[in-house]
C-alpha cells in the first residue's frame, strides 16, 4: 500500500502532495515502483496534530481520489475517520476505508460500513493523535490489543458487518512506545492467528529512527526490512512511503522461503 498524504503537515512527507498535481504525481511513482493499492489521506495522524475540518479534508482528498481513478484501476483507500468524507472518498472511486480511530470517532461510521461492501481496515491507538505519545501505558500491549480487536469485531458482528471485510492494524507508533513498538512485531503472528487480514504501518516512523539513528527521509531501508519480517510473520499489506524498497525486501523473503 501506497501512502499519498495530500496535506501539508504529515510527519515524512507533509506538503509534497498537497496541490492536485504532485498528488496524482506521487501515485505515477508508487505505481511504477509497483503497489498493489493506494492510501489517500487528507488529515495528518502523526503525534500531537491538529484535526482539520471535515469540509477542509474533504477540497484535499475527493479532487486527488478523482483524478488518480481517472488515471488507475487499481484499489485506492481513504484514510480517514470522518463518515463523511469516506462516503463522498468512495462516490469519488475509493475502495476502501482506513480508519485509524477504529469507526470510534464519528458515529455515523458505523452506518456507511454497513450499507457498503468496501473493506475496512480498523486500527488500534491508545489515546487521540492530539495526545497518543503522552506516557503511553500498558500491563501487556499485545494483550491489550488482542482484547481491543476481539471486542471490535464482536461489536461489528453486533452491528450486522461482514467482518470478512474487516482488516486490523496494530496501530504502530500510535500510543506505542519503541518497545511497545518491538513487542508487537515480534508478536505479529498472534494477531494474524485471529483470522482477519492484517495491515502494517511501520513506514519511516520514529522507533525506527530511535534504533538506527536514521533521519525521517533516511529510513526507507529500515522500513523495507520490517516489511519483509512482517509478511514472513502473515501481514497481507504493508502501508509504506516508498513502494520499491519493500516490494524488493518482501520479494527475497519470498524468493528464500520465508513466506
Amino acid at each position: 500500500m501506497g501512502i499519498i498524504n495530500v496535506t501539508p503537515d504529515s510527519f515524512s512527507d507533509g506538503g509534497r502532495c498537497s496541490s492536485l498535481e504532485s498528488a496524482v504525481a506521487q501515485a505515477d511513482v508508487l505505481v511504477a515502483a509497483g503497489a498493489d493499492l493506494l492510501d489517500v489521506g487528507g488529515e495528518s495522524t502523526r503525534p500531537f496534530a491538529v484535526p482539520v475540518s471535515e469540509e477542509e479534508e474533504l477540497r484535499r482528498v475527493v479532487p486527488a481520489i478523482q483524478a488518480i481513478r481517472q488515471k488507475y484501476s487499481l484499489p485506492i483507500s481513504i484514510d480517514t475517520s470522518k463518515a463523511e468524507v469516506a462516503r463522498q472518498a468512495i462516490a469519488a472511486g475509493a475502495d476502501m476505508i482506513n480508519d485509524v480511530s477504529a469507526l470510534r470517532h464519528d458515529p455515523a461510521m458505523i452506518d456507511l460500513v454497513r450499507t457498503s461492501t468496501v473493506p475496512v481496515v480498523i486500527m488500534h491507538m491508545q489515546g487521540t493523535p492530539g495526545d497518543m505519545q503522552v506516557e503511553p501505558l500498558y500491563q501487556d500491549v499485545v494483550a491489550e490489543i488482542m482484547e481491543f480487536f476481539s471486542e471490535r469485531l464482536s461489536w461489528l458482528r453486533s452491528q450486522g458487518v461482514d467482518c470478512s471485510r474487516i482488516i486490523l492494524d496494530p496501530g504502530i507508533g500510535f500510543g506505542k512506545t519503541k518497545t511497545h513498538n518491538l513487542i508487537i512485531l515480534k508478536n505479529l503472528a498472534a494477531f494474524a492467528a485471529l483470522g482477519q487480514p492484517l495491515l502494517l504501518g511501520h513506514s519511516r516512523k520514529r522507533f525506527l529512527g530511535d534504533i538506527t539513528g536514521a533521519q525521517v527521509e533516511e529510513r526507507d531501508l529500515a522500513t523495507a526490512v520490517v516489511s519483509a519480517l512482517a509478511v514472513m510473520q502473515g501481514v497481507s499489506i504493508v502501508r509504506v512511503h516508498d513502494v520499491s524498497s519493500s516490494r524488493q525486501a518482501i520479494q527475497l523473503a519470498e524468493a528464500m522461503g520465508g513466506v
